[in-house]
């Protein structure tokens, strides 16, 4: 078992442990809320090191990261275990249940990036499915490594994590969809059991570091869904991240705890369009079609990036330049 980073003793050999803001008191043979830190007579291990529960090769939009490296692939690894316990969490099955895993290490999984970067054109390496920030250790060690074979690190993260290791692991970090889940202290403290406060921290440490940043916000009806609710989080991403960060407003589906019809499609477009109002790069996902894929050039309006359900079919940019005005269109091309 690994040694884990960021905690510290307290009487009676409880740990408390310092990663992310659950700041949990560990007593000894228990673990904390992300199921994956434990504490073994006075000392906190990581459960998850080097045990990977999902592996496949995924466009980049899936991610969903819209305006990095459009219509590549990366290789995507996660581990079970979060730090968040939201009810209606798509991912369950790894995030808050004991999903099967293979060993792997940080140096081996490194070559099998460069192995992929190699014969599938793969750019690198993402951290999702899951939550890859309590797999911090795992991550933190490979993503040196994968950075040293000169590829590329992707974080699909709920952002719920103290600013200390945050700005151990961000110097090796290229990108990040960030899950804002409302923008409701409320909501986070009563759906999510977490704080809202720490995400929007990780998004603001993460833009100054000069990672690429877009953010994702799963529309629940009745729940974070409101007009109100919207323009906050717009403004602040306006405000605080620019107008170029790319915010995708995504489809609920019952899942886990959650039975609840899914999102009406007129939800997520009237978000859309009070998004539309601050923001340049505004997308749709989780519902049927292509609408709300494409990226739209800002100033004239025309189609510059095509997409479909299988990433990036159509780039019209040059120079990531909109090829019909000339127009800078804010996306990270090879």
């Amino acid at each position: 078992m690994k040694t884990a980073s960021y905690w510290e003793t307290r009487q009676g050999e409880v740990v408390l442990c310092l990663l992310c803001p659950q700041y949990c008191n560990i007593q000894p043979g228990k673990t904390g809320v992300c199921r994956v830190r434990k504490n073994v007579s006075g000392r906190l291990v990581s459960l998850n090191y080097g045990e990977v529960a999902a592996f496949a090769l995924d466009p980049i939009e899936k991610k969903p990261l819209y305006h990095f490296y459009p219509g590549s692939e990366i290789l995507s690894v996660g581990a079970k275990g979060c730090n968040l316990s939201c009810g209606f969490c798509q991912n369950w099955h790894i995030s808050q249940a004991d999903a099967e895993t293979h060993k792997v290490t940080p140096l081996r999984l490194a070559e099998i990036v460069e192995d992929y970067g190699k014969k599938k054109q793969s750019i690198g390496l993402s951290y999702t499915y899951s939550e890859p920030l309590v797999w911090f250790e795992f991550v933190l060690e490979t993503a040196e490594l994968v950075r040293e074979k000169g590829f590329k690190n992707v974080l699909v993260t709920n952002g719920h994590i103290n600013e200390a290791p945050l700005k151990e692991l961000i110097p090796d970090i290229d990108a990040m969809n960030i899950d804002v889940k409302s923008f409701s202290h409320e909501f986070y403290g009563k759906v999510c059991s977490g704080k809202l406060k720490p995400v929007l921290r990780t998004a603001e440490l993460a833009r100054e570091a000069g990672c690429h940043i877009e953010i994702t916000n799963l529309l629940i009806p009745g729940l974070n869904d409101s007009e109100d609710d919207i323009m906050k989080l717009v403004s602040w991403i306006r405000e605080v991240l620019g107008d170029a960060t790319p915010v995708h407003f995504s489809r609920y589906y019952p899942a886990y705890k959650f039975t609840e019809p899914p999102t009406p499609v007129a939800t997520l477009r009237k978000a859309a369009e009070i998004a539309r109002e601050k923001l340049k790069y505004v997308y749709l996902g989780n519902i049927p079609g292509a609408e709300g894929r494409d990226t739209l050039c800002y100033q004239c309006g025309n189609t510059v990036i095509k997409r479909s359900l299988f990433g990036a079919t159509g780039l019209e940019l040059k120079d990531s330049r909109c090829l019909y005005c000339g127009a800078p269109i804010h996306v990270i091309q090879p």
